[in-house]
């Protein structure tokens, strides 16, 4: 069984070119290592046994008893697109009753994009071009397993993924040898960060105060209401506290604006508001149900929440 941890990415300043690169989309799910020896067995990037909390992956490849395989986890949300917290409700579970309902709820694929052992032998020492061919070369059809496709052009790729709303790129050299728990610069991640407007519903004071605004709650105005979507603290410093506690200051009112359920941990303490300003958020990823680390950016004098009105 192994006891390797997975290899990672370096965060890069810009993408590189040439064709000793390849480049992947950068999964947002789980890292899991994938030890085949008669039966499967899942553990994750920090060597946890997380084999129970995914049995529709546990169909070993076709004609081969003895792999090892790096990879993610993942899942689709609402809108088609990897979210690492669809999965988060399955990741702990382990009575089998519960696994099988939500796997069945959820399913999950295994994005496949590295090959460390074959056969019994050991193939961390070979150059990537080597592992990625021999990887391609296995019949994964049965398992729920896939090899995503590589990409010789990064800032296509880059510009792609980005236009989706997916979470970014990992770039690859193609000589590098697979250097198991090491952070190194022969892989270098990018993701990507999305600005969007939003409408403000409501808003929480800083810890310890009444009146100091450390915080927004912002959502997606639809034809049926306002869609909640997330809390937003990053970017609002002192200056940006002031001016905002005296726009919101004419538009409080008694329950939450949100047509849905307001989480409790983001629901207490907050003060509602007339659904009426709006925002600017840079996110991680774009298409989420919940924002991932926003950051205020400013307000949009020249936008109603009309203007941001989608059909759900």
């Amino acid at each position: 069984m192994t006891t390797l941890r997975p290899m990672l990415a370096t965060p890069g300043t810009h993408v590189p070119a040439g064709e000793e690169w390849r480049h992947e989309v950068k999964w947002d799910g789980v890292r899991a290592l994938a030890d085949v020896d008669g039966a499967v067995t899942l553990t994750s990037r920090n060597s946890n046994r997380i084999t129970a909390a995914w049995p529709e992956l546990l169909t070993p490849p076709a004609g081969h008893a003895d792999l090892l395989l790096d990879g993610e986890i993942i899942a689709l949300n609402e809108r088609g697109l990897p979210d690492f917290r669809v999965l988060a409700e399955r990741i702990h579970v382990r009575k089998a009753g519960q696994v099988a309902r939500l796997a069945e709820r959820v399913p999950a694929t295994y994005m496949v994009f590295d090959l460390l052992r074959l056969d019994g032998r050991d193939l961390t020492g070979l150059p990537l071009a080597e592992r990625r061919a021999r990887l391609e070369g296995l019949d994964l059809g049965a398992s729920g397993w896939q090899v995503p496709a590589t990409y010789d052009d990064g800032g296509m790729l880059f510009d792609a993924t980005k236009a989706q709303g997916l979470e970014g790129i990992v770039s690859k050299r193609t000589d590098s040898t697979y250097r198991p728990g090491e952070r190194t610069h022969n892989w270098l991640k990018f993701a990507h960060r999305h600005r969007a407007s939003y409408v403000v519903g409501g808003w929480r004071p800083q810890t310890g105060t009444s009146d100091r605004l450390a915080s927004l709650l912002v959502g997606e105005p639809a034809e049926d209401g306002l869609h909640y979507r997330g809390r937003v603290g990053s970017g609002i410093g002192p200056r940006q506290s002031r001016v905002l506690a005296e726009l919101v200051a004419p538009l409080a009112r008694a329950a939450s604006p949100f047509v849905d359920e307001v989480p409790r941990v983001d629901a207490q303490g907050t003060h509602w508001l007339e659904p009426v300003l709006v925002v600017d958020v840079e996110t991680h990823g774009a298409g989420y149900e919940r924002l991932r680390q926003p950051a205020f950016q400013g307000v949009r004098s020249d936008v109603s929440p009309e203007d941001l009105t989608w059909s759900p």
